[in-house]
């Protein structure tokens, strides 16, 4: 009998110490879930950058579309400090001929950022496209007239051409004037003198352009042509026909967004985020950020705040500022690791760098636990207008007055232009 009590009992016993055992496993696992996250974020700017902001087209009022002697025609754009304007138009009573500024283009503002106005015709130059053998210029020209037995490249014609044909300069002929419409906004009015000197012609539609200017270089310094090279992408269908179908579209092509993206905020905390839609800036450095990409000042407010547990600002170790896609480049990224609990939340914010007063961050209250099963966390982005500077042109704004408004996300698309989507501009990732 005693044998038969102690296997009864010996299960019992193996039962109890069985439910122990997962009951002390259940508790390790919700004590390791206490244990901080480890993983690390990384901020990317993927934005497939083009290097015009603006182009466009222009053409006479009548039919055929040509700009007569005695006519005129204007165009109105937005450009920042250190842009020029690019334009080319046929010399329509030529073989291959055509006005053009000089590279890089009509200067805009002065070296103290003061927007230049009136007659800029002395910057417009005659070029000779370097395709068809110059016939004495005037209305019985025969167009398309004899090649080149070889292209030649593209020159400029001061007094005389290849064939010995004699020309006013371009400014005698083309008269450009610019007006200032505030807000970086320009008019700029191409009037057709020629009218009774030896050199009278029509203009023909043609081609305008702005470039983005990226620490003082352009993007695209020649995007119309290029002195002593080939004509390309279009430019001979302008000189030759005053076609400017082709040329317009490849410029199309080049025109679009580009920004860089300012040192990068990273924020783990618990509690409220550091700013709220349809609230005003809270003058906490959130402005700076936003209108400066100066993020230090904002990290060094939040470092003082009750439940701010982390703070990072992130710089490209090369450019300090993250650049976008630039051809086959790749953008800039920055990465940091961190250590997250349950209830933590982390803020991201970047100040969109070709613009007034715009920045990334992420919505609402920030990334949670529950987010970073996914990996990618761009979706939880969003541009957001900080309010405190009048929004001009993104990529072509020079000064601009302050405003006092509701942090509000930006529209898209806005006034001026139309933007990618965000996770097309801005990448975040959290990889464990």
């Amino acid at each position: 009998m005693s044998s038969t009590k102690t296997l009864i009992k010996r299960p019992a016993g193996s039962f109890i110490l069985l439910l122990s055992f997962i009951i002390l496993a259940a508790s390790c696992k919700k004590n390791n879930s206490m244990n901080p996250e480890q993983g690390t974020i990384t901020i990317e700017n993927v934005l497939n950058s083009k290097p015009l902001v603006q182009s466009g087209t222009f053409k006479g009022n009548g039919t055929p579309p040509v700009i007569f002697p005695g006519q005129s025609i204007s165009f109105s754009f937005y450009a920042g400090p250190g842009q020029a304007l690019s334009f080319a138009t046929m010399y329509g009573w030529s073989n291959d001929l055509f006005f053009a500024p000089e590279n890089p283009g009509i200067k805009l503002y002065d070296d103290a950022g003061k927007p230049f106005t009136g007659d800029v015709s002395a910057q417009v130059k005659l070029w000779d496209n370097g395709t068809r053998i110059n016939q004495a210029p005037g209305m019985n020209v025969t167009h398309p007239g004899v090649a080149e037995t070889s292209p030649k490249p593209v020159t400029e014609v001061t007094g005389t051409d290849a064939q010995g044909n004699n020309y006013l300069p371009a400014s005698q002929l083309l008269k450009a004037s610019l007006a200032y419409d505030g807000n970086s906004k320009f008019t700029v009015t191409l009037m057709n003198n020629s009218g009774g000197t030896l050199n009278e012609t029509p203009f023909s539609p043609g081609v305008w352009t702005i470039s983005y200017n990226v620490g003082g270089t352009l993007q695209n310094a020649m995007p119309i042509y290029t002195k002593g090279q080939l004509s390309v992408n279009g430019l001979t269908n302008i000189a030759e026909m005053g076609d400017n179908t082709m040329l317009s579209t490849y410029l199309t092509g080049m025109t679009g967004i580009f920004t860089p993206l300012s040192p990068v905020l990273v924020v783990v905390y618990n509690g409220n985020p550091f700013y709220k839609t349809g609230e005003k800036d809270r003058g906490e450095g959130l402005k700076e950020l936003a209108q400066m990409g100066n993020a230090d000042i904002l990290a060094a407010a939040l470092r003082t705040k009750a439940g701010v547990k982390q703070v990072y600002v992130l710089k490209e170790p090369a450019t300090t500022v993250l650049l976008p896609k630039i051809g086959d480049k790749s953008g800039g990224k920055v990465s940091q690791q961190l250590n997250l609990a349950q209830g933590d939340r982390v803020a991201v914010a970047t100040m969109y760098g070709f613009s007034k007063d715009w920045f990334f961050a992420t919505r609402g209250n920030g990334i949670g636990m529950e987010d970073i099963k996914n990996s990618d966390l761009s979706s939880l982005m969003g541009l957001f207008d900080n309010g405190t500077a009048l929004d001009l042109f993104p990529g072509a704004s020079g000064m601009a007055p302050a405003e006092t408004k509701p942090i509000q996300e930006v529209a898209n698309p806005n006034v001026y232009t139309t933007l990618p989507p965000v996770n097309q501009m801005i990448k975040v990732t959290f990889n464990k």
